[in-house]
């Protein structure tokens, strides 16, 4: 007989299953070109500070600069609201495809930036230094996005192209459909007096980005990375009009506008998808952000028992997570049903699945129009997950 108790009010905590699902890092650049020095493999930087110290310790960055965009992209992100990147350099004086694919056993290239999951934004400020191998260089960056799928890639055109020229660039990259989700050009180039005063003409992709972890931090990852002013940046290679703009924006080219007492400002949130599903920013960043949150969220359940009870807590806990979501207003529609569905029972989990390991979470939300869904599916699998 169990040992009674005095009279009172007594509290047991019970284990509900439930378990926390964390929004994923959204803004986390990783810069990549012909970068001076002998650091390779990806490093960590947190402030312009700490860059100087690596990579300009003698406090002059004229050889820089003459080399590279890259300092004054880390920068330009720095400047617009960056909070954190990564940096990594290609072979000395080369920026073939070769050295940006890079080598994973090596360490280098974009290769190496598969096994840094926190890197939501590859820029390659040097993209255009050697022009015949820039499209290659684009469509590599492009795959390496799609393929992971839970970043995106800021490219920008070349230098001194015209408004009829710059249109024609998402269409030189040859990308397919599944790249060109993943993928976002910018024209023109901008002018800034930069890190060390000397007021240069330089690709607009680093501050792009800061723009991105701006709005990011201030508005949400749902909130399109647009209508936002440059900072450090004094002006514009091309000053566009409207009817300039019109056939930029058809072709997915982002355009940057200046406009009197407003500075320069963002004035595209587009990718370079024809769907009209995947056609912008925000909502192919929306998508990748619930994504990668659920999934890696849900690793656990690759040590337990694939069952009523597992399948149960995991709806619970995606539900929970997309309520967040629905009620910070990055989901649409007037009530849940209308914003997001989840799928997790013996329905998408038949028998011959579970005895193969895998648990299949199908997920719907509403990001362009209540009701309307982008659908994607998380397999999370005994030693594995996809």
């Amino acid at each position: 007989m169990p040992p009674s108790k005095p009279p009172g009010v007594y509290i047991t905590e019970v284990d509900s299953g439930v378990r926390m699902i964390t929004g994923a890092g959204t803004s986390t650049p990783a810069f990549i070109g012909s970068i001076p020095g002998e650091v390779r493999e990806p490093r960590q930087v947190q402030s312009w500070n700490q860059f100087r110290e690596i990579y300009l310790p003698s406090g002059d960055g004229e050889d820089f600069t003459a080399s590279s965009y890259a300092a004054e992209a880390v920068y330009g992100f720095f400047a617009n609201g960056g909070g954190s990147c990564y940096v990594v350099g290609t072979a000395d004086g080369d920026d073939c495809l070769a050295a940006y694919q890079g080598n994973e056993d090596e360490g280098t290239g974009l290769a190496a930036l598969e096994l840094v999951p926190e890197v939501k934004i590859i820029v390659a400020p040097d993209l255009w230094q050697t022009a015949e191998d820039a499209p290659a260089i684009a469509k590599a960056i492009a795959r390496h996005c799609a393929d992971l799928g839970n970043r995106m890639a800021v490219l920008h055109t070349k230098q001194g192209l015209s408004a009829t020229d710059a249109e024609k660039v998402p269409a030189a990259f040859g990308l397919d459909e599944e790249e060109a989700q993943f993928t976002s050009v910018y024209y023109p180039w901008v002018t800034t007096p930069g890190f060390d005063g000397t007021e240069r003409l330089i690709p607009p992709s680093g501050h792009i980005a800061g723009v991105w972890a701006r709005t990011d931090a201030q508005r949400g990852v749902q909130k399109a990375p647009a209508n936002q002013n440059l900072q450090t940046v004094t002006g514009i290679e091309v000053s566009l009009s409207d009817d300039e703009q019109g056939p930029l924006n058809a072709a997915g080219v982002n355009c940057l506008r200046s406009f009197p007492g407003q500075g320069v400002l963002v004035w595209g949130a587009r990718t370079l998808s024809d769907s009209s599903e995947w056609r912008y920013l925000n909502v192919r960043r929306l998508a990748n952000f619930l994504r990668e949150s659920i999934r890696t969220s849900t690793k656990w359940v690759v040590f337990e028992p694939n069952d009523e009870r597992l399948q149960s807590a995991v709806r619970a806990s995606t539900t929970s997570f997309l309520m967040e979501q629905w009620r910070s207003g990055a989901l649409l529609g007037h009530t849940p049903h209308e914003a997001f569905y989840v799928i997790c029972d013996e329905s998408n989990n038949p028998p011959e699945g579970i005895a193969d390991g895998k648990l299949t979470i199908d997920v719907g939300v509403a990001a362009v129009r209540p009701a309307e869904f982008i659908t994607f599916r998380i397999l999370q699998i005994s030693g594995s997950e996809t």
